[in-house]
C-alpha cells in the first residue's frame, strides 16, 4: 500500500481525523498567540536582542517559537511547566511523601499534577519579573508605560499566558494526538527552520559547501532516529498451559529494552536547568559576582556550557530511565504469565539480570544523547551559522525526531486497531507500537 493510501486511511477513521484536526487547531491558536505583544510594549521599537543564537536567550527564543524576541504573551512558553515537573519528579525520588503519592494511582497522580500546576505559577511569576527587567534594560525605548506598572502587568499577563499554553498542551494530550507539551515545543522549533535554512544558504558563496552541510544534517537526523528506535531484545520463554482443549504458550518472545528509554525528556529537563543561571542573573544585573558566576551559561558554544550540559543529560537519562522502567514490575508480570528468561531463575535473579542489562545499554545511550546535544556548538565552531546549527543535532533535532516518532506511533496504533496497514508494514515503527 502506498504512502498516499495510508494518509487516505487516516481520514476514513472519524475519531483519528477529529483528533488530528483538533491538534492542528490548538497548535494554530498557540502560533497565533505567540505574535501578540505584551501590553505596554511598542512592537515597532523592539530591538531583536535574541538574533544571536550563541546567546542562551536566542536558544530560549527558539523553543518558544520566537515569542521571546517579540515580547509576546507566550514569551515564557511551556518551560516553567517543564521546570516545575523536574522539581516534582526529583522530590519523588528523595521525599517519602511524594513517593507515597506516586504509588496511590490515579488519586496520587491528580495531586502531583495539581502541585505541578501551582509550582508552574510560582516559577512563571519569578521568571516574568526577570523577563520584564531584562526587556526594560535591553530595549528601554520600547516600554511606553512606567516601570512598576509594566512589571506588574507583565507578571500577570505572562503567568496567564503560560497557564493557557499548559492548558492547550493538556487539551492536545486528552483530545488530540500525541503529547501536547512536546508538540507545542516542537512546533515552535519547526517554525524557525525555513528562515534559518534560507539564512544559511544566503551566507554561503559556495553552493557545494551548503549541499555538504545539508547531507551531514540528513546523516545526523538518521543517526538520531536509530538512537531513538534502538532496542536490546531479551529472549523470554513462556511455558505451555492447557486450558480445556487449547494449548497456550510454549513460545519464545522478546522483552525489548530501548537504548534511549528516557526519550527526549532528559534533553528537555537539562535545557530547563540550563536556563536557571541566566534567570538568576537577570535579578542581579549590577552584581559583578553573580554576573561572573553565571557568565558561562550565556554562551551555548562555550566549553563549560557543553560539559555541564552533557553531564546533566547523562544524569537525567539514568534518572528518568529509573522512573520509567521498573525491573521488578517486569519480572513479576513475566512470572504471572508463566514466562522466564532462559538460564535465569525467576524472582530476584531475573530482576538483577534486567537491571544489569538496562544499566549497560543506558550508559552508551546517555553518552550518545549527550554528544548529539552538543553537536550544534561544534557546528558553530566549524563555521555553520548559529541558527542553522541548532538543527544540526542538539535539543532541537532530538525534540523534533522524538516527538514526530511518538506522534506517528499513536497514529499507527489507531490505524492498526482498525485493521488498516500502518505507514511501515514491517518496519521499526510498527514493531515499536506492538512492544509499547
Amino acid at each position: 500500500m502506498s504512502l498516499i493510501e495510508n494518509f487516505q486511511n487516516i481520514f476514513k477513521i472519524e475519531e483519528l481525523k477529529h483528533r488530528i484536526l483538533y491538534t492542528l487547531g490548538i497548535l494554530l491558536v498557540y502560533r497565533a498567540g505567540s505574535y501578540i505583544t505584551l501590553p505596554g510594549v511598542d512592537a515597532s521599537q523592539l530591538v531583536d536582542q535574541t538574533s544571536q543564537a550563541t546567546d542562551l536567550l536566542g536558544l530560549f527564543n527558539l523553543f518558544v517559537g520566537g515569542a521571546f524576541a517579540r515580547a509576546g504573551v507566550f514569551a515564557l512558553g511551556i518551560m516553567p511547566y517543564i521546570t516545575a515537573s523536574i522539581i516534582i519528579q526529583l522530590m519523588g525520588a528523595v521525599l517519602p511523601y511524594f513517593q507515597k503519592l506516586q504509588r496511590e494511582g490515579e488519586d496520587g497522580r491528580r495531586k502531583i499534577t495539581q502541585m505541578t500546576r501551582y509550582g508552574t505559577v510560582f516559577i512563571t511569576m519569578l521568571q516574568s519579573i526577570g523577563f520584564s527587567y531584562n526587556l526594560m534594560a535591553t530595549t528601554p525605548n520600547a516600554i511606553v508605560v512606567n516601570s512598576v506598572g509594566f512589571v506588574i502587568t507583565s507578571m500577570i499577563v505572562l503567568t496567564a499566558g503560560t497557564m493557557f499554553v499548559m492548558w492547550l498542551g493538556e487539551r492536545i494530550t486528552d483530545r488530540g494526538i500525541g503529547n501536547g507539551i512536546s508538540l507545542i515545543i516542537m512546533i515552535g522549533i519547526v517554525a524557525a527552520l525555513p528562515t534559518n535554512v534560507f539564512n544559511e544558504f544566503s551566507t554561503r558563496s559556495n553552493f557545494f559547501i551548503f549541499l555538504i552541510e545539508v547531507a551531514i544534517l540528513i546523516l545526523v537526523t538518521a543517526s538520531v532516529v536509530l538512537l531513538t528506535q534502538g532496542v536490546r531484545k531479551i529472549p523470554v520463554q513462556y511455558a505451555k498451559r492447557v486450558v480445556g482443549r487449547k494449548v497456550y504458550g510454549g513460545t519464545m518472545q522478546y522483552l525489548p529494552l530501548r537504548v534511549n528509554a528516557a526519550g527526549v525528556m532528559p534533553i528537555i529537563f537539562a535545557q530547563s536547568i540550563m536556563f536557571i543561571p541566566g534567570t538568576i542573573a537577570t535579578f542581579f544585573p549590577d552584581s559583578e559576582v553573580i554576573q561572573f558566576l553565571t557568565s558561562w551559561s550565556n554562551d551555548f558554544t562555550g566549553t563549560a556550557y557543553s560539559v555541564v550540559y552533557a553531564l546533566i543529560i547523562i544524569f537525567f537519562t539514568y534518572f528518568y530511565t529509573a522512573i520509567a522502567i521498573n525491573p521488578k514490575e517486569m519480572a513479576d508480570t513475566m512470572k504471572r504469565q508463566g514466562g522466564f528468561i532462559p538460564g535465569i531463575r525467576p524472582g530476584k535473579p531475573t530482576i538483577e539480570f534486567i537491571d544489569n542489562i538496562l544499566t549497560k545499554i543506558t550508559l552508551p545511550g546517555s553518552f550518545a544523547l549527550a554528544f548529539v546535544a552538543i553537536l550544534p556548538a561544534l557546528a558553530v565552531k566549524m563555521g555553520v551559522t548559529p541558527g542553522f546549527a541548532m538543527f544540526y543535532g542538539g535539543t532541537s533535532l532530538l525534540i523534533i525526531v522524538g516527538v514526530a516518532l511518538d506522534t506517528l506511533q499513536q497514529v499507527e496504533s489507531h490505524l492498526l486497531m482498525r485493521h488498516y496497514d500502518g505507514f511501515m508494514k514491517s518496519g521499526r515503527i510498527r514493531g515499536r507500537s506492538r512492544m509499547s
